[in-house]
């Protein structure tokens, strides 16, 4: 995907997204339902962590946030990223610029498809992991916000 596209044309181009974060527990899967949620069934979404706690299960108030928006997260397991999974994808949305960097520094073929989630915020969202449910909330809201952005190009 070039660069370009992610300003308007990208509905055509981006039939596969790939959502990153470090674990695979708490942002990356909450992005993935909501993503999941409001792009058209034919888009895949999935998601993946650089350092996944592989087989876990989405955290305890990751899966408590996103079932009180009515998404059920329960059958999620953490997955650890790979080059083909980055390959495969039209568009990956990582939720910090350190995680862009890595992606983009494990595969310069791959920069241009590679964005923040929180890009058109202009902002990193937060590892909430081992914190408060109030670090879960504010990260949720970052995601919410990023996603409604994505969603907004991605269907233009």
């Amino acid at each position: 995907m070039r660069a370009a596209s992610c300003a308007g044309k990208a509905a055509d181009m981006v039939n596969h997204v790939l959502v990153v974060c470090v674990g695979n527990i708490c942002r990356s899967p909450m992005a993935e339902a909501l993503l999941r949620r409001e792009l058209p069934d034919d888009i895949r979404v999935e998601s993946a962590g650089l350092g996944a706690l592989v087989g876990h299960p989405a955290s305890e108030y990751a899966l408590e946030l996103m079932s009180e928006m009515g998404e059920d997260i329960s059958a999620h397991r953490a997955c650890q990223i790979h080059p083909d999974m980055v390959a495969a994808a039209d568009l990956v949305l990582v939720m910090e610029s350190g995680h862009k960097r890595a992606i983009d520094d494990a595969d310069p073929t791959v920069r241009g498809k590679v964005h923040r989630l929180g890009e058109w915020q202009d902002r990193d969202i937060a590892d909430p992991y081992r914190q408060s449910r109030a670090a879960y909330e504010e990260a949720l809201r970052h995601i919410q916000e990023g996603v409604a952005s994505w969603v907004d190009r991605i269907r233009a």
